[in-house]
C-alpha cells in the first residue's frame, strides 16, 4: 500500500513505522528524564518544557535512520537492519551529544544521555522486529489482479520476483485475454466465467493492473469502471512500475504517457527555489569539508611524488545538451586514457591509484564539483552528467535517453541511490529509468530525501567503483 506526497510515493507500512519510532523517541526522552530525576544524577526538569526538546531528539534520530536507508522498501535480513540502526544511532547520537553539550538541548548529563540512547536503541530494535515479522509480512498488503497474461505480464514477473520486490502487495493472478498469448508458464492464469468486477470481489482484489499487450483489443471499459465504482483501484502498468519500483519502465513507455502524465514539467519558481537550495547546501558542505579537501589534495600530491595534477577536468553533457567542464580529484593514473579514447571504469580497474580507490569508495573525489554547483553548471541533485562520447552513443541506442538532459545534472541523484555504478549500455538503460522517475517527479521534498539518503551511499560504499 502506497500514498503519494509531493509527487513521490511512500510505502504506508514504513510511514506507520516512522510514526511509531517517532513516538518511541519522544517517550524515551520522558523516560530518561524520569530516570535522571529519580536517581538524583541531575536536577529536576520541568516537563512542560520537555516536549519541544523531545521533538528535536525525535527529528534528529529519524533523519539519521532515514540517512541509513531504513525507510526504504528493499531491506533484506534482520542483521542488515540492525547494522544500519547501529550506524544511525552512531550518527544521530553524535549529533545529540553535541547539541546537549553545546546548547543544553535536553537537561541531562552524559550518563543520562547515553541511557536515553540505549533505551531508544533497544526500543527501535524491538519495534523493527515486530514490524518485520507482523506488519510487513501479513498486514496492509494489497491483493493485485493483473489484466493480461502476455509479454507485459512477463515484465511484471521479471521485475517483482521475490518478497522484497513485492513487499507491499501480492499477486492474485493474471487474467487471460483473447488478444494476448499466455507467454509464461510461471503465472497463475485466470479465466473468469462471470463479470470482471464480481470475479475480482470474490478474490478479495484491492487493485487491478492493466497489462494487456494488444492495445487494439477492446478493453472492457464498462467492467473496469464497475470495478472502480466498487472500490477496486484500476491502474495502468507504467504507473504501477513507477509507484512500486521508483522508476519509469522504458521498454513499456510510449510518448503519450509522458505528454499526459502529471510530471515532466519545470516552472520558474521551482527552478529558483532549487537554485537557492543548491547554493545554501554547497556553501555549508564547503565550510564543513574544506579540511578534507586539503587532506585529499595533499594525499594525491604525495602519492604522485609531488608532481602531476591533483584535479581532473573532463567535458560532460549538461542541461539541454550543453557541454561543460566537470572538476574531480584525480583518482586514476595520469595515463589512464593515453590513447585519447573514453573508457568506462570497470570493477577493480587497474588504472585507479591507491588514494583514488579510497576517495572513490567514499565519494571524496566528487567534492570539487561543489564549484560546478556554485557556478550553475550542475545542481546538487539530478541525473549524473555523462561524457559526450558516451552520451551520443546512448542517445542513439536508448529511447528517451535525451529526456534526462532536460534538467541540470547533479552531484547525487535518485539513480545513484537505487542502482549501482553503471559501466555498460544495459546499466545506462537501467539508470535512465530511475533518472526519468526523478525528472518526472522532481520536487524540493524529493531532493531533500535524496540528500539524506546519500549518506547511506557514502557510508556503505554503494555503487562506488
Amino acid at each position: 500500500m502506497s500514498v503519494r506526497f509531493f509527487k513521490h510515493y511512500f510505502n504506508v507500512p514504513f510511514l506507520l513505522l516512522g510514526l511509531g519510532e517517532a513516538l518511541v523517541f519522544i517517550l524515551s526522552v520522558y523516560f530518561a528524564v524520569a530516570y535522571c530525576s529519580l536517581s538524583n544524577v541531575c536536577g529536576m526538569t520541568n516537563s512542560s518544557h520537555l516536549m519541544p526538546q523531545a521533538f528535536v531528539f525525535s527529528a534528529v534520530m529519524l533523519l539519521s535512520l532515514l540517512a541509513m536507508g531504513l525507510y526504504q522498501a528493499r531491506l533484506e535480513g534482520y542483521t542488515y537492519i540492525i547494522a544500519r540502526i547501529v550506524m544511525g544511532f552512531v550518527v544521530g547520537g553524535g549529533v545529540i551529544l553535541a547539541l546537549t553539550t553545546a546548547f543544553s538541548m535536553i537537561h541531562l548529563n552524559l550518563q543520562s544521555t547515553l541511557f536515553l540512547l540505549l533505551i531508544s536503541f533497544l526500543s527501535v530494535c524491538l519495534l523493527r522486529f515486530l514490524f518485520v515479522h507482523t506488519v510487513d509480512t501479513r498486514l496492509l498488503k494489497r491483493r493485485v489482479l493483473v489484466y493480461g497474461a502476455g509479454r507485459k505480464a512477463d515484465a511484471i514477473l521479471a521485475r517483482f520476483q521475490n518478497k522484497i520486490d513485492k513487499r507491499g502487495f501480492e499477486f492474485v493472478g493474471f487474467i487471460h485475454t483473447d488478444g494476448d498469448p499466455d507467454s509464461s508458464p510461471n503465472k497463475r492464469i485466470l479465466r473468469p466465467n462471470k463479470p470482471l468486477c464480481e470475479f475480482a470481489r470474490e478474490l478479495g482484489v484491492d487493485e487491478l493492473v492493466d497489462a494487456i499487450d494488444d492495445r487494439r483489443s477492446k478493453l472492457p471499459l464498462r467492467e473496469l469502471l464497475d470495478c472502480k465504482a466498487h472500490g477496486i483501484n484500476v491502474i495502468n502498468l507504467l504507473s504501477f512500475f513507477e509507484r512500486e519500483s521508483g522508476y519509469v519502465n522504458v521498454n513499456l513507455l510510449d510518448p503519450s504517457w509522458i505528454i499526459f502524465s502529471d510530471g515532466f514539467k519545470q516552472t520558474a519558481l521551482k527552478s529558483l527555489i532549487k537554485r537557492g537550495l543548491d547554493i545554501v547546501i554547497s556553501l555549508v558542505l564547503l565550510a564543513v569539508s574544506w579540511p578534507i579537501i586539503l587532506l585529499v589534495a595533499l594525499a594525491i600530491w604525495l602519492e604522485s611524488d609531488c608532481k602531476g595534477p591533483i584535479f581532473y577536468k573532463q567535458i560532460r553533457v549538461g542541461q539541454k545538451g550543453r557541454e561543460f567542464k566537470i572538476y574531480k580529484f584525480r583518482s586514476m593514473r595520469t595515463d589512464a586514457e593515453k590513447e585519447g579514447k573514453a573508457i568506462w571504469a570497470s570493477k577493480n580497474d587497474s588504472r585507479i591509484t591507491r588514494v583514488g580507490k579510497f576517495i572513490r569508495k567514499t565519494r571524496m573525489d566528487e567534492l570539487p564539483q561543489i564549484y560546478n554547483v556554485l557556478k550553475g553548471n550542475m545542481s546538487f541533485v539530478g541525473p549524473r552528467p555523462e561524457r559526450p562520447e558516451f552520451d551520443s552513443v546512448l542517445r542513439d541506442k536508448i529511447a528517451y535517453y535525451d529526456q534526462r538532459n532536460q534538467i541540470k545534472p547533479g552531484l547525487t541523484g535518485w539513480a545513484q541511490l537505487c542502482y549501482p555504478y553503471g559501466a555498460t549500455d544495459q546499466d545506462a538503460l537501467e539508470k535512465l529509468q530511475y533518472d526519468l522517475y526523478y525528472v518526472k517527479n522532481q520536487s524540493i521534498f524529493l531532493d531533500l530525501i535524496i540528500i539524506f539518503r546519500t549518506f547511506e551511499v557514502i557510508l556503505f560504499g554503494k555503487g562506488a567503483r
